[in-house]
């Protein structure tokens, strides 16, 4: 799953064709802060909406789309969560670091129009932030996301660290990021004063994220945390591309039916080990380098 550059003069992530299953999100709305206040349904959506609309049309900072309810919806039946979602996407100011150096803020969601919410079918019509449209335009850095990997997350950080190395992990001669505390949640999308502690990040966003995209994506992800002295300073991330057995296995995995997912994720022992590292985690969250283990070092 891939981020990848377009040589060609005059093309650029918006005129490549998603392959069936997938869509192609461009860099510049994956590796953005300020989008802490979503929740999973939320990102969901945005994500719908990029897909619908996704191709050269988007280049035109004029341009009206349409996409029909019933996808946003999820499981409800009547849209009220929907209208609720498109106020979260309209009110989040997102940012994103240009290669230039400089910061361009966008929202989210432009100006819409939403059929009567109580109506049990109906069609949004909706743009897009005239400096979102302005990023894109340029854009030849994309990930490569698998419809069925998205749908199959339960945590709004598997999501974010899932599209955060599906741009990255078919780079070449790149196979590591190091991060730090503050970097690493602005990758999961973290907000400011949540989870403030270590231990906290790392049980409840970390360890679940790391589980989640290990078990359905058809990479695997290592993590290693450096201290200094008895305080982690430093992530290191490490990603490969699974072996045709494991992209298998989560292929299999991901036909199954929702039913009996949590046991049989649960009955998966994932161990990670990176060398040289303070501290390294398996999928439990387990300290590999702990002292109280006389095996790890």
């Amino acid at each position: 799953m891939a981020q990848n550059s377009i040589q060609k003069k005059n093309w650029g992530t918006l005129d490549i064709k998603p392959d069936d299953g997938q869509m192609i999100k461009p860099a510049e709305t994956i590796d953005i802060v300020g989008v802490e206040g979503l929740t999973l349904q939320d990102k969901r959506v945005w994500n719908a909406l990029i897909a619908n609309a996704f191709g050269p049309d988007m280049r035109d900072v004029d341009r009206d789309f349409k996409i029909d309810l019933t996808p946003l919806r999820a499981n409800h039946n009547g849209n009220e969560r929907v209208d609720d979602t498109i106020e979260r996407l309209m009110k989040t100011i997102a940012r994103c670091k240009m290669p230039n150096g400089s910061v361009t803020r966008f929202q989210l969601l432009g100006g819409n129009n939403m059929g009567d919410p109580m109506r049990p079918r109906g069609e949004l019509t909706y743009s897009f932030d005239k400096r979102l449209i302005e990023v894109l335009r340029d854009s030849i850095s994309f990930g490569k996301l698998e419809l069925s990997v998205m749908a199959a997350f339960n945590s709004k950080y598997a999501l974010a660290l899932y599209e955060h190395v599906s741009r990255r992990v078919n780079l070449k001669h790149v196979w590591m990021q190091e991060y730090t505390i503050d970097q690493f949640r602005d990758v999961l999308g973290v907000g400011e004063g949540q989870l403030k502690a270590f231990g906290n990040l790392k049980q409840r966003a970390i360890i679940p994220a790391l589980e989640e995209v290990n078990y359905w994506a058809p990479f695997r992800i290592t993590l290693s945390f450096q201290k200094t002295g008895q305080r982690v300073t430093k992530l290191i991330m490490n990603w490969i591309p699974k072996d045709k057995e494991g992209r298998a296995k989560a292929r299999a995995e991901l036909e199954k039916s929702k039913a009996g997912r949590k046991a049989r994720m649960e009955g998966i022992q994932e161990t990670v080990v990176i060398l040289q590292a303070d501290t390294a985690i398996d999928a439990q969250g387990n300290d590999l380098f702990s002292n109280n283990d006389p095996t790890a070092k």
